[in-house]
């Protein structure tokens, strides 16, 4: 049974058409093609498909801490909302390690395999937990201005690694592309939360 059959105001086409939910359902959807994408792939292919995964991932995550988690933390409390972003952690944690590995050797295939599992079980949760509290509970106008809120910032995020950004390139390989990355992403959403554009 889909996440829609046991939730069905959870179906794309009966959400606001800015809702933060039906934005995230879509990214959640690509998430899942660009993991096919990278089991199926080999060569180049492989390797861009990887890179596009984690952009995604990075911009997503940011965005569901400081978007969404603050009004699902009111909603199913402090532990669901810690939850979710401890799940998050981890998968990041698992991207930075990949990121030091061959695409094409085994350790990297069954270390994304885990995370394919990881990924799909937090998303799980989310469309069964998190998602309905906030469709059941915030107005259509509210789940349009969130999911506007997210849209804009995800527009202006970085999305690619730069040196420069943390300051010389010897910091960013000391963290990781990813980390580097993520850190990057969180820190545009934070300045744009609190009225800020990036220059």
């Amino acid at each position: 049974m889909s996440v829609a059959d046991q939730h069905p105001q959870l179906a794309e086409q009966q959400l606001p058409a800015d809702s933060v939910i039906a934005v995230l359902l879509q990214q959640h959807a690509r998430i899942r093609r660009l993991f096919t994408d990278v089991n199926t792939s080999s060569g180049a292919a492989r390797q861009a498909a990887f890179d596009q995964l984690r952009e995604l991932l990075a911009v997503h995550e940011a965005g569901e801490e400081a978007v969404l988690r603050p009004v699902s933390r009111s909603l199913l409390g402090k532990e669901q909302a810690a939850a979710r972003n401890q799940e998050e952690h981890q998968a990041a944690q698992t991207l930075a390690a990949l990121e030091t590995l061959d695409v094409h050797s085994r350790d990297f295939t069954a270390l994304f395999g885990r995370l394919e599992m990881d990924v799909a079980t937090h998303a799980a949760l989310e469309e069964s937990e998190e998602f309905p509290a906030i469709v059941d509970n915030c107005s259509a106008q509210e789940q349009e201005k969130l999911g506007r809120r997210l849209l804009n910032a995800e527009k202006s995020a970085p999305t690619h690694a730069h040196p420069n950004v943390l300051g010389s390139t010897g910091s960013e390989h000391a963290v990781g592309p990813f980390a580097a990355l993520l850190d990057k992403v969180r820190d545009y959403f934070a300045r744009t939360a609190s009225g800020k554009r990036e220059r």
